[in-house]
């Protein structure tokens, strides 16, 4: 772990960008004390996520399974903070919410670049990670599902041509409690409201 790196690198990749292109402005991730904004960083810049439920199929039924879904939480720069998903009851997992919509979602900036330009472990706490508390909750039929399509098909071009047969619907994770690790000192826990409330992106004056 190289905790020294952090705190001069955004002034850095700042000069970087400058010279190179707006895309960098995907890079400056939150200070670690701006819990709340750190958490709203992740969950933006991830595209897919870790999904535990509790199983329903033998001979692992009662016990945690978890699998990779991909989310979206918004276009790029247009961030809800809501991860949406695409799903089909046809799937394994699925079939476990329409028993107990009971989940946790987990992302990492391991996941982005952002970690190995840093060479920080995935496992690091400087290689800022999330999980998610709540449930999944059918959007189809709602004001939402016009966002929540926007959100997936612009973040995962590909499922437009996924197979219609397969009943596809949107949904949303319904978030009860956040919990990051970005940092030394152990996890910390963000209320819903203050999630909602603070903004993934830098203000510009």
């Amino acid at each position: 772990m190289k905790p020294s790196l952090r705190p001069g690198f955004p002034l850095l990749l700042g000069l970087l960008c400058a010279a190179a292109s707006a895309s960098c402005s995907r890079f400056h991730i939150p200070p670690h004390d701006q819990v709340a904004r750190v958490a709203r960083y992740v969950v933006h810049q991830c595209d897919w996520a870790s999904m535990a439920t509790i199983s329903t199929h033998q001979p692992v039924a009662g016990q945690p399974f978890s699998n990779a879904f991909s989310i979206s939480d918004g276009p790029e720069q247009s961030s809800s903070g809501v991860p949406y998903l695409y799903l089909t009851r046809m799937e394994i997992s699925v079939q476990d919410l329409q028993v107990n919509p009971a989940a946790s979602l987990s992302m990492s900036l391991a996941q982005t670049d952002y970690c190995r330009k840093q060479q920080f472990d995935p496992q690091s706490p400087l290689c800022a990670h999330v999980i998610l508390s709540g449930t999944v909750i059918d959007v189809n039929g709602t004001e939402e599902a016009a966002f929540a399509k926007k959100a997936l098909f612009n973040r995962h071009p590909e499922m437009i041509d996924w197979p219609s047969d397969h009943n596809w619907f949107f949904a949303k994770f319904n978030i009860t409690q956040v919990w990051v690790l970005d940092y030394f000192g152990g996890v910390k826990t963000v209320t819903p409201e203050e999630y909602f409330q603070a903004s993934p992106h830098r203000k510009h004056h």
